[in-house]
Parts: C-alpha cells; sequence; structure tokens
C-alpha cells in the first residue's frame, strides 16, 4: 500500500500476556496546497489521491465548478533530507478566466485532519453559497436501498481493514450502483478526493446521488454536498445540530445512524420513498 501505511512496533497486551508484534498504522503527513503558485492551506491526510483531494478542496471551497477550470496539478519544492521529492507539495494553475480563490475565505494555513473548517479566516466565510443548488433535486431513494450502503462501503475499505484508522467516503446513485470510495485520516479529505473524482471525470454536479460518510455528518460535509450539488448525505453516526440546520437550509436530506434496518431522516424526508 505504499505510503498509506506504516508499519510500527507494538507491544500487544491481553489476557494471554504480553507480546512485541509489528503494527500497521494509517499514514498521516501534510499537504501544502499551492494555487498559481500561492500557499492556500496545509492539511493533515493519508498520502494517495491527491489530486482529486486538490480538486475536491477547490471545489468544496467555491473556487471551481468543473475539471477545465484546472489547467495543471504538479508537485513541487518539497524534498527530504536526501533530495527525494516527499510529494507534499501540490501546485494547482487554474485556468485563465478562473478568478482565484477570495482572500475572505482562505484558512490559516493549517488545517488538521480531524477538522476541515477549524482555521478559517473568517465565521461569515464557512456558509459558501453553491452554483450547484440541490434544492430542487427530484431524487428519490427507498431504505432498502439505503440500509446496504454502510457494508458496501466498509468492503471497500482496503486501508481500514488493515488499520482500522481510516475514515471512508462513498458516492452512491440512487438506485445503489457505487461510483467511488475514498479513505482518508481526515473525515472531510475523504469527501473532498470522492468529490474531486467526481470532479475530473464530468460528474459535477452530482445529481440524484447520495454521498456516504462512515464517522459523524459535520457542517462542513453538509457545506461540502451542498457545493458538490449531493442531494442526500447519510452516516452512520450522529449529525451535529448545526449541520442538520444547514441541511434544512440547502435542500439536502440528511440521515444519520445508518446501521443495520434503520437510520433518523433529519431534513427533508420526502426524498426517502417508502
Amino acid at each position: 500500500m505504499g505510503r498509506v501505511t506504516v508499519r510500527r512496533p507494538v507491544l500487544r497486551l491481553s489476557a494471554e500476556g504480553a507480546r512485541r508484534r509489528q503494527d500497521a498504522l494509517a499514514a498521516e503527513e501534510p499537504l501544502e496546497l499551492r494555487v498559481d503558485g500561492k500557499a492556500l492551506a496545509v492539511t493533515m491526510r493519508t498520502p494517495g489521491h491527491d489530486v482529486e483531494l486538490a480538486h475536491g478542496f477547490l471545489l468544496t471551497e467555491g473556487v471551481i465548478g468543473a475539471r477545465a477550470d484546472v489547467s495543471t496539478a504538479r508537485y513541487c519544492d518539497s524534498v527530504d533530507d536526501q533530495g527525494r521529492n516527499t510529494y507534499n507539495v501540490l501546485d494547482v494553475a487554474l485556468a485563465p478566466g478562473v478568478e482565484p480563490p477570495d482572500t475572505g475565505v482562505e484558512r490559516n494555513f493549517y488545517t488538521t485532519s480531524s477538522c476541515g473548517v477549524c482555521g478559517k479566516a473568517a465565521l461569515d466565510a464557512v456558509k459558501l453559497k453553491t452554483r450547484f443548488s440541490p434544492a430542487g433535486d427530484e431524487c428519490r431513494v427507498t431504505p432498502e436501498t439505503l440500509v446496504t450502503f454502510p457494508d458496501l462501503l466498509r468492503e471497500q475499505q482496503r486501508v481500514f481493514e488493515s488499520t482500522g484508522g481510516l475514515h471512508a467516503a462513498g458516492i452512491f446513485t440512487a438506485d445503489g450502483e457505487l461510483l467511488v470510495v475514498r479513505e482518508d485520516v481526515g473525515r472531510h479529505n475523504a469527501v473532498d478526493k470522492a468529490t474531486g473524482w467526481a470532479l475530473l471525470n464530468d460528474r459535477v454536479p452530482l445529481g440524484g446521488t447520495v454521498l456516504m460518510v462512515s464517522g459523524r455528518a459535520s457542517f462542513e460535509l453538509v457545506q461540502k454536498a451542498a457545493m458538490a450539488g449531493i442531494p442526500v448525505l447519510a452516516a452512520v453516526s450522529a449529525p451535529s445540530s448545526l449541520a442538520a440546520e444547514l441541511a434544512q437550509e440547502q435542500g439536502i436530506t440528511l440521515i444519520g445512524f445508518l446501521r443495520g434496518t434503520s437510520m433518523n431522516v433529519y431534513t427533508h424526508p420526502e426524498r426517502i420513498t417508502t
């Protein structure tokens, strides 16, 4: 799996005693994202699918809306003490005519893997306006289809199986077809990688789809769904109050505690057909 996992020695303690063994950990490294040579953000992520991550990040920040809005994306200016490229700095060149990121929504240059909103320069900039509003999306999905998504997502979590330490985000069609799954130490990065894949494959806006996430549904994940035009967001755990508020405002169906054969539908239940 290359740089996505790191093996470290561990002392295993159990009722049977103590023993030393090698354990696989999910890799976590910084990625500095530059736009036209100017540093925009640093996020802690699991290496891999970095170009998708950059495209998804810029999509959900409202900078780009199509693959054609980016001219090139290349690694640069990041070497270790032996002169080898670390692949931890990615520079994205915007296409001619595409406006650079507004300084009002810049991040304070560092975001953790657990929270992509932390570090926003201004709280008012968090509620970004989407160019692909999901409010009028006539997507309909059955409970019988929805309850299959958590297991389908877990089956594709290749790195989670070896480390137990990654979040996952998957995009499904309303009839249950899995389009893409991406993993990362940061739940917001996993979503950015998945939406970045969609953008690079000309699938944005993602009308008629369901975004399934392996953890809780935070405010930022609802925002990212709205920016990509996704009408349904489902999570295996709880949503926050602000996530539900934003989902109601943006016309997104928000589902939490999707486990087994049950779920809680917090907003816009009309898309769930019984």
